[in-house]
């Protein structure tokens, strides 16, 4: 029984570290591509998300503007734990 609440637990925690990364990764892809949409950076906003979604092992889902300059992205570890694929979702934007 009590080895059985361990790996529960065990599953619940690798779910919640996964998930984290896979919104860190879409968080940064986000600010990324909303740089290179705003002309601050070179390179096609989805384009550059996906480059830095990859570098934080993750894909990206979605990728699409917004309104008023701002990029909205989702993302997918690749890493597939058991319960279920880790996924991220943000939107970014120039300050209002």
């Amino acid at each position: 029984m009590v080895v059985t609440a361990m790996a529960a637990m065990l599953l619940l925690a690798q779910s919640a570290v996964l998930a984290s990364r896979a919104a860190a990764a879409a968080d940064l892809a986000a600010l990324a591509a909303a740089d290179a949409l705003r002309g601050i950076t070179t390179g096609e906003p989805c384009s550059v998300a996906a480059d830095v979604a990859a570098r934080h092992a993750a894909t990206v889902l979605s990728c699409s503007e917004g309104a008023g300059q701002t990029i909205e992205v989702r993302t997918e570890l690749g890493e597939r734990p058991l319960l279920g694929a880790a996924t991220g979702q943000a939107r970014a934007g120039p300050p209002p």
